[in-house]
Protein backbone atom coordinates (compact mmCIF):
# COMPACT_ATOMS: atom_id res chain seq x y z
CA UNK A 1 0.00 0.00 0.00
CA UNK A 2 1.26 3.61 -0.27
CA UNK A 3 0.13 6.31 0.78
CA UNK A 4 0.12 10.15 -1.19
CA UNK A 5 0.95 12.23 1.14
CA UNK A 6 -0.08 15.78 -0.69
CA UNK A 7 -2.37 15.69 -3.43
CA UNK A 8 -4.82 18.45 -4.47
CA UNK A 9 -7.47 16.03 -4.82
CA UNK A 10 -10.32 19.45 -4.83
CA UNK A 11 -8.62 20.78 -8.17
CA UNK A 12 -10.70 21.66 -10.93
CA UNK A 13 -8.17 19.71 -13.30
CA UNK A 14 -9.05 16.51 -11.01
CA UNK A 15 -12.39 17.26 -9.21
CA UNK A 16 -14.60 16.36 -12.31
CA UNK A 17 -12.76 12.97 -12.16
CA UNK A 18 -12.60 11.65 -8.65
CA UNK A 19 -14.64 8.53 -8.44
CA UNK A 20 -11.94 7.20 -11.88
CA UNK A 21 -8.92 8.97 -10.24
CA UNK A 22 -9.39 6.74 -6.85
CA UNK A 23 -10.27 3.16 -8.48
CA UNK A 24 -7.28 3.63 -10.63
CA UNK A 25 -5.15 4.86 -7.70
CA UNK A 26 -6.70 1.60 -5.76
CA UNK A 27 -5.44 -0.59 -8.74
CA UNK A 28 -1.79 0.89 -8.54
CA UNK A 29 -1.74 0.46 -4.75
CA UNK A 30 -2.65 4.32 -3.36
CA UNK A 31 -5.14 3.83 -0.84
CA UNK A 32 -4.61 7.08 1.41
CA UNK A 33 -4.12 10.70 0.16
CA UNK A 34 -3.49 13.61 2.35
CA UNK A 35 -4.92 17.01 0.21
CA UNK A 36 -3.55 20.15 1.95
CA UNK A 37 -5.67 23.51 1.80
CA UNK A 38 -4.37 26.36 -0.11
CA UNK A 39 -7.43 28.88 0.02
CA UNK A 40 -9.96 29.69 2.53
CA UNK A 41 -12.92 29.13 -0.11
CA UNK A 42 -11.96 25.87 -0.54
CA UNK A 43 -11.58 24.48 3.11
CA UNK A 44 -15.30 23.43 3.45
CA UNK A 45 -14.88 21.02 0.19
CA UNK A 46 -12.11 19.60 1.66
CA UNK A 47 -14.28 18.85 4.85
CA UNK A 48 -16.84 17.29 2.55
CA UNK A 49 -14.29 14.94 0.27
CA UNK A 50 -13.19 13.83 4.11
CA UNK A 51 -16.09 12.01 3.93
CA UNK A 52 -14.57 9.14 2.04
CA UNK A 53 -12.31 7.56 4.42
CA UNK A 54 -8.79 7.20 2.28
CA UNK A 55 -9.08 11.28 1.99
CA UNK A 56 -7.46 12.97 4.68
CA UNK A 57 -7.63 16.84 4.99
CA UNK A 58 -5.21 19.63 5.99
CA UNK A 59 -5.89 23.25 6.24
CA UNK A 60 -3.75 26.04 5.41
CA UNK A 61 -3.05 29.35 3.00
CA UNK A 62 -0.74 28.85 0.23
CA UNK A 63 1.75 31.50 0.58
CA UNK A 64 0.33 32.73 -3.00
CA UNK A 65 -2.46 33.75 -1.02
CA UNK A 66 -0.38 35.00 1.84
CA UNK A 67 -2.34 38.34 1.80
CA UNK A 68 -5.91 36.18 3.01
CA UNK A 69 -4.19 35.72 6.46
CA UNK A 70 -6.20 37.64 9.03
CA UNK A 71 -7.66 37.22 12.07
CA UNK A 72 -10.73 36.27 11.07
CA UNK A 73 -9.19 33.63 8.53
CA UNK A 74 -7.00 32.10 11.20
CA UNK A 75 -10.26 31.76 13.18
CA UNK A 76 -11.47 29.98 10.50
CA UNK A 77 -8.83 28.16 10.71
CA UNK A 78 -8.46 26.94 14.21
CA UNK A 79 -12.37 26.08 13.92
CA UNK A 80 -11.55 23.37 10.94
CA UNK A 81 -8.22 22.01 13.22
CA UNK A 82 -10.65 19.63 14.84
CA UNK A 83 -10.72 16.81 11.98
CA UNK A 84 -7.77 17.97 10.57
CA UNK A 85 -4.61 15.71 9.84
CA UNK A 86 -2.27 18.63 9.60
CA UNK A 87 -1.97 22.63 8.79
CA UNK A 88 -0.67 23.46 5.40
CA UNK A 89 0.23 23.78 2.91
CA UNK A 90 1.86 26.62 4.00
CA UNK A 91 5.54 28.06 4.14
CA UNK A 92 7.44 30.53 1.87
CA UNK A 93 7.87 31.13 -2.38
CA UNK A 94 10.03 33.78 -3.18
CA UNK A 95 9.38 33.08 -6.80
CA UNK A 96 6.10 34.76 -6.55
CA UNK A 97 6.14 38.58 -7.27
CA UNK A 98 3.56 39.03 -5.12
CA UNK A 99 2.58 38.69 -2.21
CA UNK A 100 5.63 40.20 -0.52
CA UNK A 101 8.37 38.41 1.07
CA UNK A 102 7.50 40.12 4.56
CA UNK A 103 3.21 39.50 4.01
CA UNK A 104 4.29 35.61 3.40
CA UNK A 105 6.83 35.59 6.47
CA UNK A 106 3.53 36.77 8.36
CA UNK A 107 0.90 34.84 7.54
CA UNK A 108 3.22 31.76 7.86
CA UNK A 109 4.27 32.18 11.17
CA UNK A 110 0.45 32.94 12.19
CA UNK A 111 -0.33 30.00 10.97
CA UNK A 112 2.88 27.57 12.63
CA UNK A 113 1.34 29.40 15.87
CA UNK A 114 -2.04 28.01 15.18
CA UNK A 115 -0.58 24.58 14.37
CA UNK A 116 1.46 24.85 17.94
CA UNK A 117 -1.55 25.79 19.32
CA UNK A 118 -3.12 22.56 18.34
CA UNK A 119 -0.70 19.86 17.92
CA UNK A 120 -1.35 19.80 14.21
CA UNK A 121 2.06 18.55 11.81
CA UNK A 122 2.65 21.20 9.34
CA UNK A 123 2.79 20.50 4.87
CA UNK A 124 5.73 23.17 4.17
CA UNK A 125 5.91 24.51 1.05
CA UNK A 126 9.65 26.19 -0.04
CA UNK A 127 10.46 27.76 -3.07
CA UNK A 128 13.87 29.54 -3.56
CA UNK A 129 13.55 31.11 0.68
CA UNK A 130 15.06 28.15 2.52
CA UNK A 131 17.13 30.43 4.71
CA UNK A 132 14.24 32.14 6.08
CA UNK A 133 11.95 29.12 5.99
CA UNK A 134 14.17 27.27 8.46
CA UNK A 135 14.96 30.45 10.82
CA UNK A 136 11.01 30.87 10.99
CA UNK A 137 10.90 27.25 11.64
CA UNK A 138 13.33 27.09 14.61
CA UNK A 139 11.80 30.39 16.22
CA UNK A 140 8.29 28.16 16.21
CA UNK A 141 10.10 25.10 17.85
CA UNK A 142 8.62 23.27 14.88
CA UNK A 143 9.86 19.82 16.37
CA UNK A 144 7.67 20.00 18.82
CA UNK A 145 4.87 19.40 16.41
CA UNK A 146 6.80 17.65 13.12
CA UNK A 147 5.99 18.55 9.65
CA UNK A 148 6.82 17.72 6.32
CA UNK A 149 8.98 19.35 3.55
CA UNK A 150 6.59 18.96 0.40
CA UNK A 151 8.22 18.00 -3.06
CA UNK A 152 11.31 18.81 -1.76
CA UNK A 153 13.66 20.37 -4.03
CA UNK A 154 16.59 21.31 -1.85
CA UNK A 155 19.82 19.96 -1.26
CA UNK A 156 21.63 16.92 0.85
CA UNK A 157 22.77 19.56 2.83
CA UNK A 158 19.35 21.66 3.18
CA UNK A 159 17.58 18.06 4.15
CA UNK A 160 19.80 17.46 6.57
CA UNK A 161 18.93 20.46 8.49
CA UNK A 162 15.22 19.61 7.93
CA UNK A 163 16.19 16.54 9.60
CA UNK A 164 17.41 17.97 12.78
CA UNK A 165 14.70 20.12 12.76
CA UNK A 166 12.45 16.72 13.09
CA UNK A 167 10.93 17.36 9.74
CA UNK A 168 10.25 14.44 7.53
CA UNK A 169 11.24 14.57 3.54
CA UNK A 170 8.43 13.68 0.96
CA UNK A 171 9.27 13.18 -2.56
CA UNK A 172 7.41 13.84 -5.35
CA UNK A 173 8.00 12.99 -9.41
CA UNK A 174 10.76 15.37 -10.12
CA UNK A 175 12.90 12.37 -8.74
CA UNK A 176 12.30 10.42 -12.21
CA UNK A 177 13.01 12.84 -14.17
CA UNK A 178 16.35 12.50 -17.22
CA UNK A 179 18.27 15.38 -15.31
CA UNK A 180 16.96 15.02 -11.95
CA UNK A 181 20.55 15.08 -9.71
CA UNK A 182 19.25 16.98 -6.13
CA UNK A 183 16.27 14.80 -6.03
CA UNK A 184 18.29 11.86 -6.35
CA UNK A 185 20.94 12.68 -3.71
CA UNK A 186 18.39 13.21 -1.32
CA UNK A 187 16.29 9.94 -2.18
CA UNK A 188 19.29 8.25 -1.45
CA UNK A 189 20.35 10.07 2.04
CA UNK A 190 17.09 10.58 3.36
CA UNK A 191 16.96 7.56 6.17
CA UNK A 192 13.70 5.56 5.66
CA UNK A 193 11.97 6.15 8.92
CA UNK A 194 11.75 10.10 7.45
CA UNK A 195 10.94 9.55 3.88
CA UNK A 196 7.31 10.43 2.76
CA UNK A 197 6.28 9.92 -1.01
CA UNK A 198 3.59 12.09 -3.00
CA UNK A 199 2.16 13.27 -6.35
CA UNK A 200 1.03 16.87 -6.05
CA UNK A 201 -1.27 15.63 -8.42
CA UNK A 202 -2.54 17.28 -10.37
CA UNK A 203 1.58 18.83 -10.77
CA UNK A 204 5.19 17.34 -11.25
CA UNK A 205 3.77 14.37 -13.19
CA UNK A 206 6.88 11.99 -12.89
CA UNK A 207 8.17 10.50 -16.22
CA UNK A 208 6.86 8.63 -18.93
CA UNK A 209 4.04 11.25 -18.11
CA UNK A 210 5.45 14.74 -17.58
CA UNK A 211 3.70 17.24 -19.03
CA UNK A 212 0.62 15.66 -18.75
CA UNK A 213 -2.04 16.42 -15.78
CA UNK A 214 -0.59 14.36 -13.16
CA UNK A 215 -2.82 12.03 -11.19
CA UNK A 216 -2.50 9.90 -7.76
CA UNK A 217 -1.97 6.74 -9.88
CA UNK A 218 1.62 7.77 -10.99
CA UNK A 219 2.73 7.75 -7.12
CA UNK A 220 3.41 3.74 -7.75
CA UNK A 221 5.93 4.92 -10.68
CA UNK A 222 7.68 7.73 -8.53
CA UNK A 223 7.93 4.77 -5.59
CA UNK A 224 9.30 2.23 -7.82
CA UNK A 225 11.86 4.96 -9.09
CA UNK A 226 12.99 5.68 -5.58
CA UNK A 227 12.71 1.95 -4.79
CA UNK A 228 15.43 1.88 -7.50
CA UNK A 229 17.56 4.56 -6.26
CA UNK A 230 18.08 3.04 -2.71
CA UNK A 231 18.40 -0.52 -4.22
CA UNK A 232 15.64 -1.98 -1.56
CA UNK A 233 12.23 -3.43 -2.85
CA UNK A 234 9.32 -1.47 -3.64
CA UNK A 235 7.45 -3.64 -1.16
CA UNK A 236 9.82 -2.05 1.89
CA UNK A 237 9.55 1.30 0.87
CA UNK A 238 5.93 1.28 0.55
CA UNK A 239 5.23 -0.24 3.57
CA UNK A 240 8.28 2.20 5.45
CA UNK A 241 6.78 5.08 3.66
CA UNK A 242 3.09 4.33 4.26
CA UNK A 243 3.76 3.66 8.12
CA UNK A 244 6.05 7.50 8.24
CA UNK A 245 2.77 8.91 7.12
CA UNK A 246 0.39 7.25 9.85
CA UNK A 247 2.60 7.64 12.59
CA UNK A 248 3.26 11.79 11.50
CA UNK A 249 -0.29 12.52 11.17
CA UNK A 250 -1.29 10.53 14.12
CA UNK A 251 -3.80 8.40 12.59
CA UNK A 252 -4.98 6.01 14.37
CA UNK A 253 -4.95 3.41 11.85
CA UNK A 254 -4.15 3.47 8.85
CA UNK A 255 -6.70 4.24 6.49
CA UNK A 256 -8.26 1.30 4.27
CA UNK A 257 -9.55 0.88 0.68
CA UNK A 258 -13.14 0.60 -0.45
CA UNK A 259 -14.07 -2.81 -1.40
CA UNK A 260 -13.72 -3.22 -5.16
CA UNK A 261 -16.81 -2.25 -7.20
Amino acid sequence: MLFDSHCHLDDPQLLPHLGTLLQEAEVAGITAFLVPGVHPSGWQQLHSLSADPRILPAYGVHPMHADLVTPSTLSALRSHTKTACAIGEIGLDYLLPSPSRELQRQAFTAQLRVARETGLPVLLHCRKAFDDLIAILRDNEVGHIGGVMHSFSGSVETAEICLKLGLHISLSGTVTYANARRPVEVAKAVPLDRLLLETDAPDLAPEPFRGSVNVPAHLLTTAQRVADIRGIPLDELARRSYDNAVRLFKLDQAPTPHPPH
